[in-house]
C-alpha cells in the first residue's frame, strides 16, 4: 500500500471547495483551522476544474485549469512579476485553455465541434489571428489561472503548517466540450468533426436501473499506448503537484470500461471493453515515482479490478451506507474492512446519513438499528463512530454527517441533471463545540 497515506490511523473531512465562500482564501483557511482544532489530518475535495452551467466538478471544461469562482477576490496576487512569469513558462496547457475559453466567449453556448471549421480544426493562421485580435481576453484568462495557482499554493502551505493534507479527486473522463478534447483530439475516440464516436457510462447499478449514460468521449487507448500514455502521465503529474493524495474516480475503468455507442438512448446498450490500465500505471510509476492514489473501486468490481488495485498498492474505498443489505459478509460492513482501505459514511454521490436512514423501509431501518445499537436521531453519529472505529487506515466523513443534516444538504444525486452541487456550509455551523466533540471522537478511536 502507499505507506505515506496509511502509515498511521487518521481521519479527514469531505467538503468540496464550492461549499465555502472565498474558498481559496479566507474561507479555506478558516475551515483548515477548524479541521486542526477538531483533530482531523486531511481535507478531501472534489475536482477543481472550471465547470459547465450545471456546476458538476466531474464535467469540467479542463481538468488542468482551475475554477476561478473559488478565488478570494480580496487576496489577488500582483501581476507581471517573476512569479507569474514562472507560472506561464511552466503551464504548458495554458495557451490552449486560454484560446478555448476565448473562442467559447465568441460562440457562447456552442460546443467546439460546431465552431467555424478553421477554429474547430485549429488552423494555425486562424489561431495566430485570434492571438492578435483577442489579446486582452487571452491575457485575462492567463491572469485568472495564475491567481488560482497562486492562491492554491498558499492555501496548501497553510494546511501543511497545521498538519492537514489535501486529498484531491481526478475524474476518469473529461467533458466532450473541453480544452483537452479540442486541443488533443488524437487522444479520444472522436469522428472527423470532433463528435464522440462512443461515450462513457456504467451499466445498471445501485444508483440507477437504467445505468448511467455519462456522455464523456472515450479515450483512444491504442493511440495512448503507442505514445507512452503521455496524456495520462501529464494529467497525473499536474494533479499530484496540487495535492498530497489523489482519488482516482471510476478506477474500475482502468481494468475495463463501459463503452456505449454515441447514438444509444441509454447506458444499457453498452459493453465492457479492455483498458490497458496495468501498462498505464506501470508507465506512470516509472515516470512519476510512487503513486499516492486512492482507487474509487465502487460499483461492479471484478477480480481483475481488485488485482490491479492490490498489485499497485492502492487503497480502495468502503462506504457504510452500502453495508446494510442483510448479509453479514457485505464488504462495506466495518468488521469486513482491511487496513488498506478508506472508509466513508457516504460519498458526495450518497444522501446524507440522516437522509439515507430516513428513506429506508422499516425492515432495513430495523437492521441498521440492530447493528449500530441505536436508532432515530442518533444514527448519524453512530455511523460516524463506526467509520472512525473501523480498522481502515483512513476514515473520511462528509461535513454534512458531522452536522447531522438531512436530505436538504445532499450534494449530488447521480443520474439527475438539476438541483445538484448547490449546498453551502451554513453560517456559524463550524463551532468550537463541534470541533471539541470531533477531536474527542478522533482521540477515542486513535485517529487524532
Amino acid at each position: 500500500m502507499h505507506t505515506a497515506l496509511l502509515k498511521r490511523r487518521r481521519a479527514g473531512v469531505l467538503l468540496h471547495l464550492t461549499c465555502l465562500p472565498d474558498a481559496l482564501g479566507r474561507g479555506g483557511r478558516g475551515f483548515i483551522d477548524w479541521l486542526a482544532q477538531a483533530g482531523f489530518g486531511l481535507w478531501q475535495v472534489l475536482p477543481v476544474g472550471p465547470t459547465g452551467v450545471e456546476g458538476s466538478p466531474y464535467w469540467v471544461r479542463s481538468d488542468a485549469a482551475g475554477n476561478t469562482l473559488l478565488l478570494d477576490a480580496h487576496e489577488l496576487p500582483p501581476l507581471g512579476g517573476p512569479e507569474q512569469r514562472g507560472f506561464l513558462e511552466a503551464a504548458s496547457w495554458l495557451e490552449d485553455y486560454a484560446r478555448f475559453e476565448t473562442l467559447a466567449g465568441r460562440y457562447p453556448g456552442v460546443p467546439w465541434w460546431s465552431w467555424p471549421q478553421e477554429y474547430r480544426d485549429r488552423d494555425p493562421r486562424a489561431l495566430a489571428q485570434l492571438e492578435r485580435e483577442h489579446a486582452e481576453e487571452l491575457r485575462r484568462v492567463r491572469d485568472a489561472q495564475f491567481a488560482f495557482a497562486w492562491q492554491w499554493a498558499r492555501l496548501r502551505a497553510y494546511a501543511h503548517e497545521r498538519g492537514i493534507e489535501l486529498l484531491g479527486d481526478l475524474p476518469f473522463y473529461v467533458a466532450p466540450d473541453s480544452a483537452e478534447t479540442w486541443a488533443q483530439r488524437e487522444q479520444f475516440q472522436l469522428d472527423a468533426t470532433g463528435r464522440p464516436r462512443a461515450v462513457a457510462g456504467v451499466p445498471p447499478d445501485y444508483f440507477s436501473q437504467m445505468g448511467q449514460l455519462w456522455g464523456n468521449p472515450l479515450y483512444d487507448w491504442d493511440h495512448m499506448r503507442r505514445d507512452g500514455f503521455h496524456y495520462w502521465v501529464q494529467r497525473l503529474r499536474l494533479q499530484l503537484a496540487r495535492v498530497d493524495v489523489l482519488r482516482l474516480d471510476h478506477f474500475r475503468a482502468l481494468a475495463a470500461h463501459w463503452a456505449v455507442p454515441a447514438a444509444a438512448p441509454d447506458a444499457r446498450h453498452g459493453s465492457w471493453q479492455h483498458t490497458p490500465g496495468r501498462a498505464l500505471l506501470s508507465t506512470a510509476r516509472l515516470r512519476l515515482g510512487p503513486l499516492p492514489l486512492v482507487a474509487e473501486d465502487l460499483g461492479v468490481i471484478t477480480p481483475d479490478v481488485e488485482d490491479l488495485r492490490r498489485d499497485f498498492g492502492l487503497p480502495g474505498m468502503r462506504v457504510l451506507q452500502f453495508a446494510f443489505d442483510g448479509k453479514s459478509d457485505n464488504p462495506h460492513l466495518p468488521h469486513m474492512h482491511s487496513r488498506d482501505t478508506v472508509v466513508y459514511t457516504g460519498t458526495h454521490d450518497n444522501d446524507t446519513t440522516r437522509g439515507w436512514y430516513d428513506s429506508l423501509d422499516a425492515a432495513a431501518r430495523s437492521h441498521v438499528d440492530d447493528f449500530l445499537g441505536t436508532s432515530g436521531a442518533a444514527i448519524p453519529e453512530a455511523l460516524v463512530r463506526a467509520a472512525l472505529g473501523s480498522v481502515a487506515g483512513l476514515a473520511v466523513l462528509p461535513l454534512q454527517d458531522l452536522l447531522g443534516l438531512g436530505s436538504e444538504a445532499r450534494f449530488n444525486t447521480p443520474a439527475t441533471a438539476v438541483g445538484n452541487w448547490r449546498w453551502r456550509v451554513p453560517q456559524g455551523a463550524l463551532t468550537p463545540a463541534l470541533a471539541a466533540h470531533s477531536r474527542h471522537l478522533n482521540e477515542l478511536h486513535g485517529r487524532a
